[in-house]
């Protein structure tokens, strides 16, 4: 049975719904409309709520339209103008929990927090309170335009966690015990708010999903911005694209991108990101304990490595349409390696300094359907929510529960703040990586072990 239930926060009183011992506040604005003089601006904090907000159901999203026609993950696009919001999932008479929040992916240009598999409610049989955050996205977000502060996007889930901060203990989540976590870009988005002196102290503790030093030269993005101008009719400027709708905007982001993989994103040079994402990790964040990783195959899709062996195996094989077959998978092998896997021993590296301490996994379990551990299928399992609509469409009908059980408890000991009983890394050759579903061992096997037995009294207040 869903009732309503009401939370009484700093931010003004929010209704959201209780479902069993299920409690989810939705749409939640932490900033005003990023619209007309605030379009190009930076996050103004939303004011206190003067009537009760009705939260039951997910805000708009920055993502008016999705950037392909078929995503893994299910992205839903929510109309509406309010798009700097956040839910809350948290259990039922929690107290002072651990939080989560998470930024979800979509490479800076498309993306949704309402997507089905970012619901919280394994997270909350867990004790823990989970936090979606929903930030600009592409031009609006992430476009160094003259005139313009530079990396909204990055602004805005920074207030976001400020909302977080001095909101959440009226949900039962401990301020002091934040997680900040995200997959792909978002992934990358916290490993850029961890080389950020403007995130210190915001959050506690750093999860990076198939992230990367993400960052992207000013000279790529003016670049990009010219050609997307011209695409428009209108100046690459605040003015010029602040005249274009915001589906209109991205359906022209998405031609005029065609196969380039990273075109706008975080840039560096003012005060959120003064030094390079690599400078930054080595002498910021240090105090963060991050753990990170990537799938084995990312965008290395094992389905056209397939394809490919068996037209070559076939002496009638078009040769052409081999050749085209293997081109595809040395493209994703290098997207794979360079922007993903790679990154990973390199941020070790830099942080081999950190006291707080670094430490990998790697996600191997091929799904039946991508044909490889692909990038993306690894979120259900983190999420432990294999019921989730879209799952079997990009897991197969028979995910192993097993595996989802088992680094669904990894991801939750970590953010109760235990430590990962696997060595660190440093970023040298023979680094210990935990592993998850690798092929050839049982669904849940790894070369490592778990997490340390003992909890730290802190993780036992929730």
């Amino acid at each position: 049975m869903i009732t309503t239930d009401t939370v009484r926060a700093p931010a003004g009183t929010v209704v959201g719904r209780r479902e069993g011992r299920v409690r989810r506040f939705l749409g939640i604005p932490y900033a005003e409309a990023p619209v007309g003089v605030r379009r190009f601006a930076a996050p103004v904090p939303r004011g206190r709520f003067t009537e009760p907000y009705d939260a039951a159901r997910h805000g708009a999203t920055a993502q008016a339209v999705p950037l392909s026609a078929t995503t893994t993950i299910p992205e839903p696009s929510v109309p509406g103008d309010d798009a700097l919001n956040l839910g809350v999932v948290a259990p039922v008479d929690a107290e002072r929990c651990p939080v989560l929040v998470w930024i979800h992916g979509g490479g800076f240009l498309a993306g949704s927090p309402a997507s089905p598999w970012y619901d919280g409610r394994s997270f909350t049989r867990d004790g823990v309170v989970t936090v979606t955050v929903g930030y600009r996205l592409g031009v609006d977000g992430f476009a160094p335009l003259d005139g313009v502060p530079a990396n909204l996007g990055l602004r805005d889930m920074l207030l976001a966690l400020d909302w977080v901060r001095e909101n959440i203990a009226a949900f039962g989540g401990d301020p002091d015990r934040v997680t900040l976590a995200g997959q792909s870009a978002g992934g990358a988005a916290v490993l850029a708010l961890l080389a950020s002196p403007a995130a210190r102290g915001r959050f506690q503790r750093a999860v990076s999903i198939s992230g990367g030093f993400f960052e992207v030269g000013r000279d790529t993005a003016h670049g990009f911005l010219a050609r997307l101008g011209e695409r428009l009719g209108v100046p690459p400027t605040r003015e010029g694209f602040g005249g274009v709708g915001m589906a209109q905007l991205q359906r022209a982001v998405g031609d005029v991108r065609g196969e380039e993989v990273l075109v706008l994103g975080p840039v560096t040079g003012d005060d959120i990101l003064p030094v390079s994402l690599a400078e930054g990790l080595a002498g910021h964040g240090l105090d963060v304990p991050l753990l990170l990783g990537a799938t084995s195959d990312e965008f290395d899709g094992g389905g056209r490595a397939g394809a490919a062996a068996d037209a070559a195996a076939d002496a009638d094989a078009d040769v052409a349409a081999n050749a085209t077959a293997w081109s595809a998978r040395a493209a994703g092998t290098r997207v794979t390696d360079t922007l993903f896997r790679a990154a990973c021993p390199r941020a070790a590296r830099l942080r081999r300094e950190a006291a707080a301490g670094t430490w990998l996994y790697s996600f191997e379990w091929p799904s039946p359907t991508t044909g490889g551990a692909t990038h993306c299928v690894d979120i259900p399992f983190f999420y432990d929510v294999l019921d989730a609509p879209g799952v079997p469409a990009a897991l197969g009908p028979r995910a192993p529960q097993e595996l989802a059980a088992s680094m669904h408890a990894d991801f939750v000991a970590f953010v109760h703040g235990r430590r990962p009983a696997w060595a660190q890394a440093t970023g040298e050759l023979g680094d210990t990586a935990r592993e998850y579903g690798r092929p050839g061992a049982a669904p849940a096997a790894d070369v490592t072990g778990g997490y340390d037995p003992v909890v730290p009294a802190a993780a036992e207040a929730c």
